[in-house]
């Protein structure tokens, strides 16, 4: 007689327990029904259709190893999504089928594994673009508004605008990944007879460091010399590697001489970069350079929004507002956030509210219980230029007091809420446009001023104390 399909899926559920945590598997495997298994199709329901992305994005290895080696290699699994769980709703999604079974024991690979470079054959090229990150998902606000006009240009007329180079800088979690695949995914809509390649500069030094043990550099440098958009991601990582820099000063030459469109991204921009060699850097400016800023209140509102409604999440507009006021660091955070949320409703069987949003946030990042106030931050200014308070909010056109007052409304409009005209009127009661040219200013010379921008990274560091 042919073992009951539930007690296999619990034999699975045990293999799959022993290799994660207790935590991944409560939240992501014990609510997961075990529905019928029918023609070597095991059709499982999952609470919505994120946790279906998630398990297949974070666990569809494990789960097909485990399926093959419990139900044999023959096993498809089926997801029914519920989509609307007070009338049971559902929908059936196969599973990511992969091209080939996974083996039943280990087997040793040889140390020299083919690089990429080594593949010759058009067809069996992989540009490594991951299609999930498009322009239509990467949505738009003030802060990054510059950097993905720019990126849609690219990637509607590679290499024949002025951004080649182009240089995207900003900290982690902003969006930089996201927008390289972006253009990556809208060159191969548009143009798919370009070759593009996406890849780290972790993994450029990796194959490089390879290409030099195996004595096959000039193969390494060929392929790379035949790509006609090469992207790039974290080229800080290249950092006082010299041989590694030169031979990516050499490709970087050829591709650009060639009419190829190169782009990169960093944590820093060019002239911040340490260990990078100047040649290389005077090459990264020849296009444009420009920063994915942190994203501002209504765009948060707007990124959290999108990802509740495609993660099939109900969660009201207060919220919201809270998670947008209090995570306001990155993207990523805010993406973590909503998991964090979901996890813990589905796993204490609760709604989500205020209440469980903010012992999330408290429990998920570093939470600001002292909010940076326009009051504190004229305190520091003041306090770092070493002049009196009064003197900010004064007519006065000293440079040293010109600059103070330039900095103040400056952090003003970063870390609060206020209107220009607000913030005009809190300090030295100007006007909406004597904040937008200080602030405008300020933006300027922390691109050309090292010394200035040193100034105000302390300043910031401060305002966090």
């Amino acid at each position: 007689m042919k073992t009951d399909f539930k007690s296999l899926w619990n034999n699975c559920l045990k293999i799959i327990r022993d290799n994660i945590s207790d935590a991944a598997y409560n939240t992501w495997f014990a609510p997961i029904i075990p529905i019928s298994y029918r023609e070597n199709i095991l059709t499982v329901q999952v609470p919505s259709q994120f946790f279906y992305e998630y398990l297949e994005e974070k666990f569809i290895d494990l789960i097909q190893r485990t399926l093959y080696r419990v139900m044999g290699e023959e096993t498809i699994l089926n997801y029914r999504v519920v989509v609307a769980s007070a009338s049971n709703t559902a929908v059936e999604i196969r599973g990511e089928s992969k091209r080939q079974p996974y083996p039943k024991s280990a087997v040793t690979q040889s140390a020299k594994v083919p690089s990429p470079f080594n593949r010759v054959e058009p067809q069996e090229f992989d540009s490594q673009i991951n299609t999930k990150y498009t322009f239509n998902n990467f949505y738009e606000g003030n802060s990054n508004r510059l950097a993905r006009t720019a990126a849609e240009a690219v990637a509607i007329s590679p290499a024949k605008t002025a951004f080649n180079p182009l240089f995207i800088h900003g900290r982690s979690g902003v969006g930089k990944t996201h927008l390289c695949h972006a253009i990556g995914s809208k060159i191969q809509e548009l143009h798919p007879d370009k070759k593009v390649l996406y890849l780290s500069a972790h993994l450029f030094k990796v194959q490089y460091t390879d290409a030099t043990r195996f004595n096959t550099v000039n193969d390494f440098i060929n392929f790379y010399q035949g790509i006609d958009i090469l992207i790039i991601d974290d080229i800080q990582e290249l950092s006082g590697l010299t041989k590694t820099q030169n031979t990516f000063f050499h490709i970087f030459n050829h591709l650009h001489q060639n009419n190829k469109q190169l782009i990169m991204t960093s944590d820093c921009a060019p002239m911040d970069m340490v260990g990078v060699e100047e040649r290389l850097l005077t090459r990264f400016r020849w296009g444009l350079t420009t920063q994915l800023e942190r994203p501002e209140k209504e765009l948060r509102k707007i990124i959290l929004q999108e990802k509740i409604v495609a993660d099939g999440l109900d969660i009201s507009e207060s919220v919201i507002d809270y998670i947008a006021e209090n995570v306001t660091d990155n993207v990523r955070d805010l993406e973590g956030i909503v998991v964090s949320l979901m996890a813990h409703s589905i796993i204490n069987n609760k709604e989500i509210d205020l209440t469980l949003a903010r012992r999330v946030i408290e429990q998920s990042i570093k939470f600001e219980v002292k909010r940076i106030t326009v009051q504190k931050i004229q305190d520091v200014v003041c306090n770092y230029f070493n002049i009196k308070k009064e003197l900010i909010q004064s007519k006065s056109r000293k440079r040293e007091i010109v600059q103070a007052r330039q900095v103040a409304m400056y952090f003003t409009k970063v870390y609060t809420e206020m209107s220009l005209a607000q913030i005009g009127s809190h300090i030295g009661k100007r006007n909406h446009a004597t904040v937008l040219h200080a602030c405008n200013t300020v933006k300027g010379l922390l691109d050309v001023d090292k010394s200035f921008r040193s100034n105000v990274d302390e300043i910031e560091r401060i305002l966090h104390t």
